[in-house]
């Protein structure tokens, strides 16, 4: 039996099911009973018995379930580790970025980056913030861009920059003549707002929450494009942040700063503490670093 085997014995044992599990791996299911065929003859015991509600594990299943789970999870460990040498050995930044993340430091930025240093290799992937943090801790990518506060004994925290969460409104909008809001304003307010992937969605639901009224979503996005649009078609309300309104640069809207509390959107690169670092992600951090101040002197325009 190899890692491909007891992946194939893990999905059926999750699915209850050869055929979904089978699609699930895009795999053929006459291929995924064969590879459970072979388990069980290798094993020496049925690892599954079949009813009307499906697939279940035997008892010498459960037990070869927990031994699974257990390789597939070392194997990828190994992986992992091998990888981080390999990318120190080798000279690597492999990013992790929120979405948005890269809008702010500017697309000019990671060009001058691979401008000024070819001999590293640069490779990044963009993802919700949640995702990023949870690849991140699951030891993907060596290096991220996230939103939020993170816990600096587990890794280095370098804060980019911090922006106040506005309220957006079209300019027909009753609320668009006032010079602050507060969060109860949103009550009744059809609000569009990104994903619960992102901070924003759950620092504002825990505002409302903490208000005492749930919110009127009209609709969930993966980015704050389609929040801005709909907010242009005075479709609704939504939140955003001062850069990513001037960026794109769309008249008849309007920001307004909230009065009530601290609605912050902190972006920080991360890297772990427990890794060593190469020498390209510390070239790279200080690129970073030195841009950022580069913008907030003028610079250098977003």
């Amino acid at each position: 039996m190899d890692i491909r085997d007891l992946k194939v014995f893990q999905m059926i044992a999750f699915e209850k099911s050869v055929s979904k599990a089978a699609k699930k791996l895009y795999m053929t299911p006459q291929g995924v009973s064969k590879i459970l065929k072979n388990l069980e003859t290798e094993m020496g015991s049925q690892l599954f018995v079949r009813d009307k509600n499906g697939m279940h594990l035997t008892e010498s299943g459960e037990c070869f379930l927990v031994y699974a789970n257990q390789d597939i999870e070392d194997y990828y460990e190994i992986k992992r580790k091998i990888l981080h040498i390999e990318q120190r050995q080798r000279k690597v930044v492999d990013l992790l970025s929120a979405y948005g993340i890269l809008r702010l430091v500017t697309p000019d930025c990671i060009n001058a980056f691979e401008r000024e240093h070819p001999d590293i290799e640069f490779q990044y992937r963009e993802y919700p913030d949640l995702p990023v943090e949870q690849l991140f801790e699951e030891k993907e990518g060596n290096v991220a861009f996230s939103i939020g506060d993170f816990d600096e004994e587990k890794y280095h925290v370098v804060p980019l920059e911090t922006f106040p969460i506005k309220m957006l409104v079209n300019e027909r909008h009753p609320f668009a003549s006032r010079e602050s809001v507060t969060i109860e304003d949103l009550k009744d307010e059809p609000l569009y707002i990104e994903s619960s992937q992102f901070q924003i969605y759950h620092l504002v639901m825990d505002k409302c929450r903490e208000a005492g009224f749930k919110p009127n979503i009209a609709f969930q996005t993966s980015g704050f494009s389609l929040c801005h649009k709909m907010v242009k078609a005075n479709k609704g309300i939504s939140v955003t942040v001062d850069f990513v309104f001037d960026d794109m640069r769309e008249s008849g809207m309007k920001l307004i700063p909230f009065s009530d509390g601290v609605y912050e959107w902190k972006a920080c690169m991360i890297t772990r503490r427990d890794e060593e670092e190469n020498e390209a992600v510390q070239c790279f951090r200080q690129h970073i670093q030195d841009w950022i101040g580069k913008i907030r002197r003028g610079e250098i325009t977003r």
